[in-house]
């Protein structure tokens, strides 16, 4: 028996070694998620699993650090053969091989908060619109709930715009300016790299199939923080082999497999 496995109390020690199907871990603050994750992964590879297939994701840059590091420490260099990323780059990475699929190029430009709400503010400027009624970021987290809901520009469109409120109907106007600005800037804004994911994967099944093939085990930290896009994209690798470990805070509400 590996001796990290000593070093677990008998709930780690069952979810650890439980590598087949789908697994459900609920735990408080402070109780060992990150431990028990890390040895499950060292335990996997002990079994002779390649760590290539295997996909590690957590919510932010830290906490996959942090991870990085301890599965370094526990297993050397075969560490850096596991997708150990956030989702976000995760999603830059698969992008960077197929955003061609999606007419975009493989070397997109990435914008961060300051690059989007320079250029919403330019929209609204150009519209002549009031930035009181139509503020620069109330309007961006409209538009990353829309492509939260898998609504493109178009689809919002038809949603909304035969809205009888008018305030509506001119975001969607605004969605597709935004919208056009990135594309033909060859950019994507963080939402776009969930967004456009997914989209990848919908509408070219080969792509999806890559991943689904090539992540047999799929684990995801802090389950509970998901939106409705990570949701897919979890529940989209995952339907190749069934494999997946979500762990989450049992405070708070967890999507079930």
């Amino acid at each position: 028996m590996a001796e990290f496995l000593d070093s677990l109390n008998k709930e780690q020690r069952a979810a650890v070694q439980q590598i087949d199907g789908p697994l459900l871990i609920m735990a408080g603050a402070g109780s060992g998620k990150t431990k028990a994750l890390t040895c499950r992964i060292a335990y996997m590879l002990e079994k002779g699993i390649d760590p290539h297939k295997i996909l590690a994701i957590t919510f932010t840059n830290k906490a996959a650090d942090e991870l990085k590091a301890r599965l370094e420490k526990m297993l050397g260099e075969r560490a850096n053969d596991i997708w150990a990323r956030t989702f976000h780059s995760a999603c830059v990475r698969i992008l960077r091989r197929d955003a061609d699929k999606l007419g975009y190029p493989r070397d997109f430009t990435i914008y961060d908060t300051a690059d989007r709400l320079s250029i919403m503010k330019s929209i609204i400027k150009e519209m002549d619109l009031d930035d009181k009624v139509y503020p620069p970021k109330a309007i961006l987290a409209r538009l990353d709930a829309a492509r939260d809901e898998l609504l493109s520009p178009e689809g919002f469109a038809a949603k909304y715009g035969s809205s009888s409120d008018p305030r509506q109907r001119k975001i969607a106007e605004i969605y597709k300016v935004y919208a056009a600005r990135l594309f033909s800037a060859g950019a994507m804004d963080f939402d776009d790299l969930l967004y456009n994911t997914v989209r990848l994967f919908q509408e070219h099944q080969d792509v999806l199939e890559h991943y689904q093939r090539q992540f047999k085990y799929v684990l995801i930290d802090e389950y509970q923080d998901t939106n409705n896009l990570q949701y897919m994209l979890a529940s989209m690798l995952a339907d190749g082999w069934g494999n997946i470990c979500v762990v989450g805070d049992d405070d708070q509400s967890i999507y079930r497999f």
